[in-house]
């Protein structure tokens, strides 16, 4: 898996990191499409509220996640999928200066590996303040390229906590997964599992194999490790499942 993580790349009045997020993976599916690289997922995490806090409205950050980055194994797999990665960086790193917003503050983290290190210092991100210092020396110390692409370069702090949060499995919202943001309006729960949603549960974890799911705006949660759609019943539009949007 590589993770992509990013952050405070937005103001109040620019497109934010979410829209920012979806389209560097459309733009790696495109690019890399002959390695091999598939994008398993884009993820919103919320981070801390707190008027200490310099964010421009929710302080979300934001991680793109692809798989089969490349065969590995041998020496020579290794040094090409290493090869790849720094492309990847490189590749994103233009995009996301060329996206420059004046004003805001962004941040960069590729990297193939997410220590618990990196989750422990997310789940901090989400509750208490945390210093760019922490995030750096944590990238140094396990490999990852973590960088400042303007301003104060504090979204060094969301990106590394971005990483984390995703590799847990356990942590924010698919923000883009499979053909899951083209469903509109009532799909039965085939649909949904065809669009590329694991499964669908109530909020107390029970399956839910049966009716029919507003799909407007379904944003699944990343739970396990997959997008996870949680739904309430709702006797509106005749009896249905509304989706609910989970940090």
């Amino acid at each position: 898996m590589l993770y992509i993580g990013l952050d405070d790349t937005d103001t109040l009045r620019t497109p934010g990191t979410g829209q920012l997020a979806r389209g560097i993976a459309a733009m790696l599916a495109e690019d890399y499409q002959r390695h091999e690289c598939r994008i398993s997922g884009v993820v919103r995490q919320q981070l801390f509220y707190d008027p200490r806090v310099p964010y421009t409205k929710n302080n979300s950050s934001a991680c793109i996640m692809l798989t089969n980055v490349s065969e590995t194994g041998n020496e020579q797999a290794q040094r090409a999928e290493e090869c790849l990665i720094q492309a990847i960086g490189e590749r994103v790193r233009t995009f996301m200066q060329a996206h420059f917003q004046p004003g805001s503050d962004p941040g960069l983290c590729v990297s193939t590996v997410a220590p618990l290190a990196f989750t422990a210092f997310g789940r901090r991100a989400q509750r208490e303040l945390v210093t760019q210092a922490e995030a750096r020396n944590l990238a140094i110390e396990h490999g990852a390229l973590l960088e400042g692409l303007g301003g104060t370069e504090d979204g060094v702090i969301g990106a590394l906590a971005a990483v984390g949060l995703a590799a847990s499995g356990e942590d924010g919202r698919y923000i883009l997964v499979g053909r899951s943001r083209e469903l509109t309006g009532l799909q039965p729960i085939a649909a949904l599992l065809k669009a590329g949603i694991a499964e669908v549960q109530t909020v107390e974890g029970m399956p839910v194999s049966e009716g029919l799911v507003l799909t407007d705006r379904l944003r699944p949660a990343r739970r396990h490790g997959q997008p996870i759609a949680i739904v309430a019943w709702s006797e509106e539009h005749g009896g249905c499942w509304l989706p609910l949007k989970l940090d």
